[in-house]
């Protein structure tokens, strides 16, 4: 059979321009497909870039408010991530958690924190990195209040040990409720206390000196009536030497609280406690710098002459007598030497401000000499340090 190369030819040319037509359509479907993958990857880049700029940066920017977080113990990074979109801190809890790890942020303290709506991300875990207010657990311990401590100071070493704080402490120390429950308690003891205006802190002086057990679950009544429980333990142990003196127990306590903080050995407490007792005989203030820096509500270790003008019934230096009520809770020592004093001729005393060592006098020269030689150098290298300030006064 004859071959017909002009029809071959013709046939082979319409075959091969179906081809490239073939060819040029597939090449531009993959030209479109490709150029709409990439606008989609583009967009969706985009996308998830701005919804993790958006989910990692601050909730609220123009909200400074601080929230107190609690991060429990063996929380996981995803309870933690949790906890913060609970406060509305974090936008979403995933995308933080996420973030947490590939910053290899994990390795976070339980605690208590102070965060803010206008944290980004980093902040949050920059925050939490540094650590928050420890947890207390609720476990059995032992308490020690140390002697001469303050009912804020009490109520500061209850916190530290305990799950109660200071300021729920301190609530309930001055609530009338359990000021009720006292009095029914140990009426006694308590009842002047509810005849006495102006005092500071009603209970001030009363949670007496001592190591306490404190069993979980105890609350901040179960503590204060077993202080006060204790203070009346001894103040009915002492009734018999009660007899020495003409003082009130509430007197003596406020007294002896003054003594604790003057001395600090046995004799000298009895030696200081007669000063007073003599102070007191013959209608003189008692002058001690102890009950103006209460007076104050502030530590200090000089006292100004402005400071001795502060208008409070603690200031034994505008008022005479004994003041309303006890500084601090008194050791027994203390209370012991306000009971049974040295008598002596004394009306003064002053320690000297290196060694603590106290001297007596029985005129106002005697004692501004000792003043001079014991007191007055610490004053006068104070003010150089501080030159400009109020001159201080180092007089008992």
């Amino acid at each position: 059979m004859k071959i017909d190369w002009n029809k071959v030819q013709e046939e082979a040319k319409v075959n091969e321009t179906i081809h490239v037509k073939e060819m040029l359509w597939t090449n531009r479907v993959i030209k479109i497909i490709l150029w709409v993958f990439l606008v989609i990857l583009i967009v969706g880049v985009s996308f998830t870039y701005w919804k993790l700029e958006k989910d990692l940066g601050p909730v609220d920017a123009n909200n400074s408010q601080a929230i107190e977080v609690t991060i429990p113990i063996g929380s996981t990074s995803s309870d933690i991530a949790q906890i913060l979109e609970d406060e509305k801190l974090v936008h979403n809890s995933q995308v933080f958690n996420l973030f947490m790890k590939f910053k290899g942020a994990s390795d976070f303290q339980a605690g208590h924190y102070q965060l803010k709506p206008n944290m980004n991300a980093e902040q949050l875990i920059a925050t939490l990195k540094e650590g928050g207010e420890p947890i207390q657990e609720d476990i059995d311990t032992t308490l020690t209040i140390v002697e001469g401590m303050q009912l804020t100071e009490i109520a500061q070493v209850i916190a530290e040990q305990t799950p109660i704080d200071a300021q729920t402490f301190m609530e309930r120390a001055e609530s009338e409720d359990l000021f009720e429950e006292l009095l029914g308690r140990f009426p006694s003891l308590i009842q002047p206390l509810s005849e006495i205006e102006g005092l500071k802190y009603r209970l001030e002086g009363y949670l007496f000196p001592a190591t306490y057990d404190y069993i979980a679950g105890m609350t901040a009544d179960d503590l204060i009536i077993n202080m006060v429980g204790k203070t009346n333990l001894e103040y009915q142990k002492l009734q018999d030497d009660l007899t020495n003196t003409t003082l009130s127990y509430h007197q003596i306590l406020s007294l002896a609280s003054i003594v604790e903080r003057e001395a600090s050995t046995d004799e000298d407490r009895a030696l200081v406690a007669g000063v007073f007792l003599n102070r007191l005989n013959v209608d003189m203030p008692l002058q001690s710098d102890i009950t103006v820096i209460y007076a104050l509500g502030e530590h200090k270790e000089l006292v100004t002459y402005d400071d001795l003008e502060v208008d409070s019934p603690y200031n034994t230096y505008q008022n005479s007598g004994i003041p309303i009520g006890p500084i601090n809770s008194p050791s027994l020592s203390s209370i012991m030497a306000t009971i049974y004093p040295t008598y002596s001729d004394y009306y003064y005393f002053v320690a000297d401000m290196n060694t603590g060592e106290i001297y007596y006098s029985a005129t106002e020269a005697e004692h501004n000499a000792l003043v001079e030689q014991y007191v007055q150098p610490f004053f006068d290298e104070a003010a150089k340090e501080a030159s400009g300030e109020s001159t201080e006064t180092g007089q008992e």
